[in-house]
């Protein structure tokens, strides 16, 4: 079935190339050049990923992101950015993107990450109200790590029964290092597991969402789960 792509971005000569190279990789791609064209098209066609400029005229891929997550639209959402400071990348995870890629980049890059994105687009259906304090963990499938319970069903997590809002990429990193809680994982294997595809040791993706789940998981008086072993990789695991 063929997948799905919004593209907005307001450079005419990236826009040009990027669709090339997505129609001939069998993507059915809608390009817009602004923000509100984008909103307008994602609103009529319901993509199955949105690739968005993050500098353009109007509306801005911030503001488009994080119109798209007050509508409760969970559609995958990679950025792209002529920043390189991680300030400006989290500002990207932080309206509620999925991943981000700084230009210029290559081809066969942002066609690894796209099929990342698709790969863990699968809608799964959340309830409507919070749970109680007798059933909020009766899931049989619940992983819990010290004060952190992940419910994967509804890919929903707690830390001291305070629900923590992720990203879908967020969650995903989350729930990969709680499965395998106590045991250090590399970043060749993570690149592997959440992005399908390993960007090699120059690339600080990992290291960005490693920070931006930390600060997520912080609360006052609680010991960080999240651990960095240098030059190997991430574990999370009990105080």
């Amino acid at each position: 079935m063929t997948s799905t792509v919004l593209l907005a971005e307001d450079d005419r000569a990236i826009r040009d190339s990027v669709v090339r190279l997505l129609t001939l990789e069998g993507y059915q791609v809608t390009a817009v050049a602004d923000g509100i064209q984008a909103l307008a098209a994602i609103h009529r066609e319901h993509p199955d990923v949105i690739v968005l400029d993050v500098m353009m005229p109007g509306i801005d891929g911030l503001a488009v992101c994080g119109v798209l997550r007050a509508e409760n639209d969970r559609t995958p959402i990679l950025m792209l950015t002529a920043r390189v400071e991680t300030s400006d990348r989290v500002a990207g995870l932080d309206a509620g993107a999925d991943d981000y890629m700084v230009k210029p980049f290559e081809a066969d890059e942002l066609l690894a990450r796209l099929r990342a994105l698709l790969r863990r687009a699968t809608p799964v259906p959340v309830p409507a109200d919070p749970p109680s304090s007798q059933n909020a963990f009766a899931t049989e499938d619940v992983i819990e790590v010290a004060d952190l319970r992940i419910d994967p069903t509804a890919r929903r997590v707690w830390r001291q029964r305070t629900e923590i809002a992720l990203s879908r990429t967020e969650y995903d990193l989350l729930e990969l290092l709680a499965r395998n809680a106590g045991i250090v994982l590399d970043h060749s294997t993570v690149y592997d597991r959440i992005w399908g595809y390993d960007f090699g040791p120059g690339s600080k993706n990992l290291a960005v969402y490693i920070g931006y789940l930390r600060r997520k998981l912080e609360l006052p008086d609680a010991p960080a789960l999240i651990h960095t072993v240098r030059g190997v990789g991430y574990t999370l695991r009990e105080p």
